[in-house]
């Protein structure tokens, strides 16, 4: 009894699965950007720009640190 009922589910959810509205795909507007070409480069500026491949990493591993308290005490 339970097998039949079990097959019954089955086949109830397959055939309800397969009834389903097919919606159409909705066509998305490509948008195309300009390269702008830098001609000159001036020298007056001698500032040193870092590039880190995570944002924020300083902060965030400032803002996680732990302390003794914070770790769970056996009793």
């Amino acid at each position: 009894m339970k097998a039949i009922v079990t097959i019954i589910f089955i086949l109830f959810i397959g055939l309800t699965a397969q009834a389903q509205n097919k919606t159409e795909e909705v066509k998305v507007e490509t948008v195309k950007t300009e390269i702008v070409k830098v001609t000159q480069i001036s020298q007056e500026d001698n500032a040193i720009a870092r590039l880190y491949r995570r944002p924020n990493s300083r902060i965030k591993k400032a803002l996680n640190f732990t302390t003794k308290r914070n770790r769970a005490k056996l009793a």
